[in-house]
């Protein structure tokens, strides 16, 4: 069987992405201690590998971190991903909490364990980072996960939010950073496959047919093949916030708004090239 071979451009490409992620952002800080948490998934593994390039020619200096936690799933591969991690010569961190039993306990029938265990999850690394005297911890989610996560939150929550590049916890002790924020899945899941990266398949969650965010990711490929562009549209998007053309009564002035309006100036038509104005004496007549 065939080697797989390191795509360089991919990589070329990712690097720059991350790096573009870090300085708009100020992801990364000379003397950060950044635990990265390695799950054994296609992001997470190349997320560690990007910071390890990095790490190398980066202007400031910065440590990281693999950390992986085994949360007791029936036949994870513990001894195999710390074998790996320890060849790729960084400092290599290895949890073991039995959160699968208790978030089978907790979880009703046919309901998703997604929450539980991503609280569960978050409360143990959060503490392994002080513990280890850790300043940032780095997770992999990509560029998707983050217009999933706009999606999920507008249509089941009701808000406008979703994972922010950089993130303080509620209590102040912790820093959350995603440096592939501006990366895509299907660059992330290609460069792994080159890289040959050893993948584990979550089993917890990946077996949950019914997620809310499966749900989500099929409408946004649905509308992919017919609208190519689309996640990169939406993922714009949350860069260029208008705020006066929302209801949030919070954020919204005073006084009158100018400027276009979306509706009457066409932004919001269903056909392209067709004006608003067209719109407008369609429903109310010249």
């Amino acid at each position: 069987m065939a080697q797989p071979q390191l795509d360089r451009k991919l990589l070329k490409r990712l690097l720059h992405q991350v790096g573009r992620a870090i300085e708009e952002f100020a992801l990364i800080e000379h003397g950060d201690r950044i635990l990265v948490g390695v799950s054994g998934g296609k992001d997470s593994f190349t997320l560690l590998y990007l910071l390890q390039r990095l790490r190398e020619r980066a202007p400031v200096r910065f440590e990281v971190v693999a950390c992986n936690l085994d949360q007791g799933h029936p036949g994870f591969p513990a001894g195999a991903l710390e074998e790996y991690l320890r060849a790729q010569g960084c400092e290599v961190r290895m949890l073991r909490e039995d959160t699968y039993s208790v978030v089978k306990r907790l979880t009703p029938e046919g309901a998703t364990a997604c929450a539980v265990c991503s609280r569960l999850r978050r409360g143990i690394l959060y503490s392994a980072a002080i513990e280890m005297g850790c300043t940032k911890i780095a997770l992999g989610h990509h560029r998707d996960d983050l217009v999933e996560s706009l999606l999920l939150s507008m249509i089941f929550a009701g808000k406008m939010r979703s994972m922010p590049p950089k993130l303080r916890s509620d209590d102040g002790r912790n820093t959350v950073i995603r440096p592939l924020c501006f990366a895509s899945e299907a660059d992330v899941a290609a460069f792994a496959s080159s890289a040959g990266f050893p993948v584990i398949p979550c089993d917890l969650c990946g077996s949950q047919e019914n997620l809310q965010r499966k749900r989500v990711k099929r409408l946004l490929s649905d509308l992919e093949r017919d609208h190519p562009g689309v996640r990169a549209s939406l993922f714009a998007s949350m860069g260029n916030v208008l705020p006066q053309h929302l209801l949030d009564a919070r954020l919204y002035p005073r006084e009158p708004q100018a400027g276009a309006d979306p509706w009457i100036d066409g932004e919001c038509d269903d056909e392209p090239g067709r004006r608003g104005t067209d719109s407008a004496v369609a429903l109310f007549g010249r």
